[in-house]
C-alpha cells in the first residue's frame, strides 16, 4: 500500500469508529482499539528554552525563534511511524491550506520528533516534503536530551517514543488548549479563530486607551 493509500485507509478507519479519533498510543492503533475523542481541555505548557534543530539544520529555540509571539498549533511525530503520525500530519497539511496568509505570521504549526536520534534535520526535511510543508510550518529535533525537556514542557514525553499520545496543541501567551486523538481540521481552525479574535480585541482596546 502507498503512502497515499495508507493515509485513506487510516482516515477511514478513525471517521468509522466514531472519531474525530483515538486518543491512544501509538501501539494502541495497532489494535484497531479506537474511541472517540476526548473533548479539548486546557493545557499547561511550559514552553522550554532548549536549543532544537529544526528541518533545515538551524539551531533555534521553540519561544522565541519558532513561535515568537505567534499562535502556535504544534504535534508530535517520527518519521518511521506507519499509523498515528501519517494521519495527524495530512491534518497539519490541510490545515496549512486553510491558513492562508496566516501561516508564518500569525500562526504557525510545529510539528516536533519523538524520535530525535534516528530524525535528523534531514530525515525531517524529506518527511516534510511529503506533506508540501510551507514556510511557517516548521519541524524539530535536536540532541535528546533537548527535545525530551521540550516534549516534558507539552505533557508528550513518554520513555518509549512509539507510546507517545496522539495529541495537537492550540496556544499562545494566553493559554493552551489539547485536542487528544484526531482533532479534524475545522476544530484547530476554531480554536486559532478564538485566539486571533481575542488578540484582535485586545489591539482595538489598547488603541481605544491610547485615544
Amino acid at each position: 500500500m502507498n503512502h497515499a493509500h495508507f493515509i485513506v485507509a487510516i482516515t477511514a478507519c478513525v471517521i468509522a469508529a466514531g472519531a474525530p479519533g483515538a486518543a491512544r498510543g501509538h501501539g494502541e492503533v495497532h489494535k484497531h482499539d479506537a474511541a472517540a475523542a476526548a473533548a479539548p481541555s486546557a493545557a499547561k505548557v511550559v514552553l522550554r528554552g532548549d536549543p532544537l534543530l529544526d528541518q533545515t539544520g538551524k539551531r533555534v529555540r521553540l519561544a522565541d525563534d519558532v513561535i515568537g509571539g505567534r499562535i502556535a498549533v504544534v504535534n508530535f511525530v517520527f518519521t518511521t511511524c506507519t499509523t498515528v503520525c501519517p494521519v495527524t500530519s495530512a491534518t497539519f497539511q490541510q490545515l496549512q491550506g486553510r491558513l492562508g496568509a496566516a501561516l508564518g505570521k500569525e500562526v504557525v504549526l510545529i510539528s516536533i520528533s519523538v524520535d530525535p536520534l534516528r530524525d535528523t534535520p534531514e530525515r525531517l526535511h524529506e518527511y516534510a516534503g511529503r506533506y508540501q510543508a510551507r514556510a511557517g510550518w516548521t519541524w524539530l529535533t535536536g540532541a535528546k536530551p533537548n527535545v525530551d525537556a521540550v516534549l516534558k514542557g507539552f505533557g508528550a514525553y513518554t520513555p518509549n517514543f512509539e507510546d507517545h499520545p496522539s495529541m495537537v496543541l492550540v496556544g499562545d501567551a494566553g493559554g493552551w488548549t489539547r485536542f487528544l486523538g484526531f482533532p479534524a481540521v475545522d476544530q484547530l481552525l476554531a480554536r486559532v479563530g478564538d485566539l486571533r479574535a481575542a488578540r484582535a480585541q485586545v489591539g482595538r482596546t489598547a488603541q481605544h486607551a491610547g485615544h
